[in-house]
């Protein structure tokens, strides 16, 4: 949706809910890391223990999926996605924003862009080695060309289903939580029975909205 349109010469622009909110989470993000900065100081502040903590965290998934050389050069980029995802993810949680997570153009952009450099970066380092990706350990001759175009398959879903994931997940919760709130209100504002009865349901959607936050 556009949220402002600007004429500068024979250029129009649009200012969007995606566009806006992208912007904010850069902004947020860019602030939190130099508020975490310690400048070499003896005692980190709270700021800084947190982001340092994320970091190691992280740190350690990646070295361990990958290796500790290859770790390091690919760290960078996916401690820069974690945290943009998880900005914006919690960005959308709260009330009347926009959960940019939430839009598929996003995601499948990200998710298509990731795979294409994975796959780049498989040619640029195995060459044409890098095919024996698709040919499963022991597979008899007879089945290798079934066997291929099903590894084939599911290597290009990948494009799909890493984007398609990350959406659906926050759509979902997010519509089930519009639903569940409008239907609570309603039933509070029948009578003070009705009032008292719809304290369970709040409490449901408090609870659904902690796992939202934690999903997140």
């Amino acid at each position: 949706r556009d949220i402002l349109n600007l004429e500068v010469l024979s250029l129009h622009l649009n200012i969007t809910n995606i566009g806006l909110y992208l912007t904010i989470g850069s902004i947020i993000i860019i602030t939190s890391g130099i508020l975490a900065t310690n400048y070499n100081k003896l005692v980190s502040n709270n700021w800084s223990i947190a982001q340092e903590s994320l970091y190691v965290t992280i740190h350690g998934i990646v070295t361990n999926q990958i290796n500790a050389k290859n770790g390091q050069i690919y760290f960078p980029f996916i401690y820069t996605l974690f945290i943009f995802i998880l900005m914006n993810n919690l960005i959308g949680m709260i009330p009347y924003s926009f959960a940019s997570t939430s839009h598929f153009a996003l995601t499948f952009a990200l998710s298509f862009t990731i795979v294409l450099g994975a796959t780049i970066l498989g040619f640029q380092k195995h060459g044409l080695k890098f095919f024996s990706l698709l040919v499963p350990a022991g597979c008899p001759l007879a089945l290798l060309p079934l066997l291929v175009t099903i590894e084939l398959i599911s290597y290009l879903a990948r494009n799909v289903s890493l984007g398609l994931r990350l959406a659906a997940n926050i759509t979902a919760g997010h519509m089930l939580l519009s639903i569940l709130s409008g239907f609570v209100y309603n039933i509070m504002n029948s009578g003070i029975i009705f009032f008292i009865l719809g304290l369970i349901p709040l409490l449901f959607i408090i609870a659904f909205s902690g796992l939202e936050l934690a999903i997140a």
